[in-house]
């Protein structure tokens, strides 16, 4: 599943919902609004997605881990609206029966949100004037 919020992600209670019997690893990856990017201090970051479209990719992205590796179920939250420094702005989890198995596929959910779901991120500076920047190569 593949959500947008406004709200702060709480990572225990998405962990928690990825448990059951049949679970050997949980791993979980947390993008965070970090104080600086190429050298400029950063003081908050804005996300704006087109929602319909996000959804939609997020979803399908989400079907095709399920598809290529053998995983139990699987999550991703990302924030939209301003968020401060130490926010974490993409929270993503998944549950295998073996620790390989989520590793991959937590790390090929993520790469693919970032390449294909429509959000874009804004960088608020102590010094400068905010900017659009890209976020398909930068790290939340």
């Amino acid at each position: 599943m593949f959500n947008l919020s406004t709200d702060p992600i709480n990572p225990k209670s998405l962990a928690d919902s990825l448990n059951d019997s049949g679970v050997g690893a949980i791993v979980t990856f947390e993008g965070r609004v970090r104080d600086h990017n190429d050298g400029k201090p950063v003081t908050s970051l804005e996300y704006e997605a087109y929602t319909k479209l996000a959804l939609k990719e997020g979803d399908r992205i989400i079907s095709e881990a399920r598809k290529k590796y053998d995983i139990l179920n699987a999550h991703c939250t990302h924030r939209i609206g301003h968020l401060k420094i130490q926010d974490i702005a993409v929270w993503v989890g998944v549950s295998a029966e073996h620790r390989d198995t989520a590793f991959a596929s937590c790390r090929y959910i993520i790469d693919e949100i970032k390449k294909y779901v429509p959000i874009w991120k804004k960088e608020h500076y102590s010094n400068d004037e905010a900017v659009w920047v890209s976020s398909a190569t930068d790290s939340a």
